[in-house]
């Protein structure tokens, strides 16, 4: 039971995908990394955390900078310099982060386009996790003390904005089934046995090694 498998979680707003992951994490006793990414991120960079944190996940706005780099920034083997937007620096680096982290151990790994940047790992199991939106208008709506409309416009939101970061940064469409190894309906088994299944599903890869 040594071999590595790294976890990532690609995830609906309000379909318990973060705490699906964290979960997971315990189930199997390895860490686990969301939001920690900014942290060690803005370490590697020197950059401010809360300049970092008000762009995660969120594509650039530069239109002339896209048009000169191509919509896929990180296959064009750009390097992280101070003439490039921040959201491409922070996506490079957290890029760098994610892949020596994978190297290093077992882990759990939400968002950040983590199932692409390591698509070539083989020890990589990349989940989506989805609901229902009247699933997630309740979650969100009682997190957050939210009104059903204003929940409703949060996720479309959100979505919208982690579904242009993925397709940015990937040249992929995000949530799209044959981009992960297993797409999961949280509101199925709930949380807890979401988070059992794809500790299963590990335990499993790992024993067939």
């Amino acid at each position: 039971m040594n071999e590595r498998v790294i976890i990532t979680i690609a995830r609906q707003y309000g379909s318990g995908g973060r705490e699906i992951g964290e979960k997971v994490a315990k189930l199997l006793d390895i860490p686990s990394y969301d939001r920690e990414l900014i942290t060690l991120a803005a370490q590697k960079s020197g950059l401010n955390t809360n300049i970092l944190h008000s762009v995660d996940e969120k594509a650039t706005n530069s239109l002339l900078y896209t048009l000169a780099m191509g919509s896929n920034i990180y296959s064009s083997g750009a390097a992280v310099s101070y003439d490039i937007p921040i959201n491409d620096r922070l996506f490079i680096t957290q890029c760098d982060i994610i892949k020596n982290l994978a190297k290093e151990n077992s882990c759990v790994i939400v968002g950040r386009s983590a199932d692409y940047v390591l698509r070539e790992n083989p020890r990589r199991i990349s989940v989506f996790i989805y609901a229902p939106l009247e699933v997630r208008i309740r979650r969100v709506a009682e997190r957050h003390s939210l009104s059903d409309a204003d929940a409703r416009s949060l996720i479309l939101k959100t979505d919208k904005r982690r579904a242009n970061y993925y397709n940015f940064y990937t040249g992929q469409k995000w949530g799209k089934f044959d981009n992960y190894h297993v797409s999961l309906d949280s509101s199925l088994l709930g949380i807890d046995g979401t988070a059992k299944l794809i500790s299963q599903l590990a335990e499993d890869f790992r024993e067939e090694g």
